[in-house]
């Protein structure tokens, strides 16, 4: 299978489930919140899209934040690789690099004071 192809089929398996998406959100919408908030209306299919949509917006984003298996695999590869005494070092630069980033978010800090 060609590239093309392969990109092509990937392209019309993602549009079948926005579209089945879709229909779901709306059944689900018209059968759950007519009857929980009485004032509330019905809505239709392209409707039901639009709060899909709007719910990938602000629920989930655009930010591309999910990283390859092979990448996922090298850290963790890495981390396997290090020493004990290079972990503990990991941790004290962690800890170094959050207590100057949000000191106010100490808990043993704000224990301290009180």
């Amino acid at each position: 299978m060609s590239y093309k192809k392969f990109k092509l089929i990937k392209g019309l398996w993602i549009l079948a489930g926005a579209a089945a998406l879709g229909a779901i959100v709306m059944w689900l919408w018209n059968c759950l919140i007519p009857t929980i908030f009485p004032g509330a209306n019905a809505v239709n299919y392209w409707q039901a899209l639009g709060l899909l949509l709007l719910c990938r917006i602000l629920f989930g984003g655009f930010r591309g934040h999910h990283r390859d298996w092979h990448e996922k695999r090298e850290h963790w590869q890495r981390w396997q690789a290090m020493t004990p005494e290079e972990r503990s070092q990991f941790f004290q630069q962690r800890e170094q690099f959050f207590k100057h980033r949000a000191p106010f978010c100490r808990p043993s800090e704000k224990k301290d004071n009180e």
